[in-house]
């Protein structure tokens, strides 16, 4: 038997690979299916389940692809109700791989269909457990983003969840290997490790919804406390995961279309397409295609696009380094946006290359920002989470997320200037571009962010949370 882990950083996803005497089975798999395919290859085995914990709001799954190329049925957890031809297993149903055989646990509470995989050795002994969404290491999966689909409250869902750990996980030996779907970063939890393996015997220990005196109703209280709200797009995630959606193949062949300037400008009149500038914000600062907006290939980028542009059936025209944009649509249609028109041929630089015109983000570095900045005159925006911002901002400073920022847009005075700011340059850029294409222009960005900001000392900073301007986290 072999169990390897495919972990994606930028989405904080576990997929899972596992083989034994000449069958294979994947877990969760991603969208884009031929790593998948090339090991299966590689290892000379066939593909036997495709086992799904759930309908995963994050990310879309490959479940649809994979089954299609290698005819392999798609196997969910109890209720679960796809949209296509699967198994929808039954509590206790037990499935064969090769000399292992994999248990479905049923354990709702994150979605009710959640399902958590068994592994049971040749010798009959419980191997390792693959968990889902419904317990990671450190936290469990977040009870809120089922609660319309289940006709239930979050509470109802966490009480739900209370009850699946308890008499489904945490009476499995100790030495039960945890496989979760997510580590830190995920937005499917709120404290979640960043270790991407454990032990049930470590979980009891260390993990604060898995306190053996824990009631109910402190176990509800705690996992709903604190939660944000999730991002726009988790819905259409779900919603396609549960329906169907097309083919990558034909997803990455439209979006790898060249334009050139010309033609790019034109699609972009005709289709009311949003341009997305994955380019480095450095880059993009210096000049870039006017009403685009800039989200960093190197980064978070696929989950900052669901975040900011949110609706997946948005088209989109891509400006993108020479030689990324296949990256650029696969990590796209992770989650969800399949619209992808094309690309500019050549990247930004065939733009003013053509003649057309160029933008600019008037960006300053921290020293400037430290000798413009006039305490209790600036306005000062932080665009950081709002843990960052409780750790230690700029005195005064307004702690405003970028999550949120087609939200708290509509209060900002056009006439008054402010200087905007993130940890390291990569959100505030995001922010900036944004902006500019919403009409604003009276700010200025600052490189570097906070991160340099801190070590100027004419900046006052301070640990102290201003309760009267931070941002709401439901806003």
């Amino acid at each position: 038997m072999n169990i390897e882990q495919i972990y994606t950083g930028c989405l904080a996803q576990g997929a899972y690979y596992i083989t034994s005497n000449g069958e294979a089975a994947i877990i969760d798999p991603l969208r884009e299916v031929q790593p998948y395919l090339d090991r299966l290859e590689r290892d000379g085995v066939k593909l036997k389940y495709i086992f799904e914990t759930h309908f995963h709001a994050d990310f879309v799954s490959g479940h649809l692809d994979l089954s299609r190329a290698t005819g392999a049925p798609i196997v969910f957890g109890p209720t679960a109700q796809p949209g296509f031809e699967s198994i929808v297993a039954k509590d206790g149903q037990i499935f064969q791989l090769g000399e292992e055989r994999v248990k479905v646990l049923h354990t709702p509470g994150h979605t009710m269909e959640s399902a958590t995989f068994l592994l049971i050795g040749k010798d009959g002994s419980d191997h390792a457990i693959f968990s889902g969404d419904t317990l990671f290491i450190g936290d469990v999966g977040r009870p809120d983003l089922a609660q319309k689909a289940a006709n239930m409250t979050q509470e109802q869902l966490a009480a739900t969840l209370f009850h699946s750990l308890r008499d489904k996980i945490m009476t499995l030996a100790d030495d039960v290997i945890v496989y979760p779907a997510h580590g830190a970063g995920s937005a499917c939890g709120k404290n979640m490790s960043k270790e991407t393996v454990s032990t049930v015997g470590e979980q009891k220990r260390s993990n604060y919804a898995l306190r053996a005196d824990m009631t109910e109703a402190e176990f509800v209280k705690e996992v709903t406390d604190g939660l944000l709200p999730p991002p726009g797009y988790f819905g259409m995630n779900v919603a396609m995961n549960k329906q169907g959606y097309d083919s990558f193949a034909q997803v990455l062949s439209n979006g790898m279309k060249a334009l050139s300037a010309d033609d790019f400008e034109t699609v972009a009149e005709a289709s009311g397409a949003l341009i997305l500038d994955t380019r480095a914000a450095g880059d993009f600062a210096k000049g870039f295609i006017p009403q685009s907006v800039n989200i960093g290939l190197k980064g978070d980028f696929a989950p900052w696009v669901g975040a900011l542009i949110v609706d997946v059936r948005q088209p989109l025209l891509l400006v993108c380094d020479p030689g990324t944009e296949e990256e650029a649509i696969t990590r796209l249609s992770r989650v969800g946006f399949d619209h992808v028109l094309g690309h500019i041929a050549g990247g930004f630089a065939s733009w003013p290359a053509a003649g057309k015109e160029v933008d600019t983000v008037n960006r300053i570095t921290a020293e400037e920002f430290a000798q413009r900045f006039k305490p209790s005159e600036s306005k000062v925006i932080d665009i950081r989470k709002e843990s960052e911002y409780a750790a230690e901002h700029v005195k005064d400073a307004y702690s405003w997320p970028l999550a949120y920022i087609n939200s708290w847009m509509k209060d900002i005075d056009p006439e008054e200037h402010f200087f905007l700011h993130c940890a390291g340059g990569y959100r505030s850029m995001a922010a900036a571009s944004i902006l500019q294409a919403r009409g604003f222009r009276n700010f200025t960005e600052v490189e570097g962010g906070f991160s340099v900001i801190a070590k100027q000392s004419e900046v006052p900073c301070t640990d102290f949370v201003c309760q009267t301007k931070a941002f709401s986290a439901g806003k």
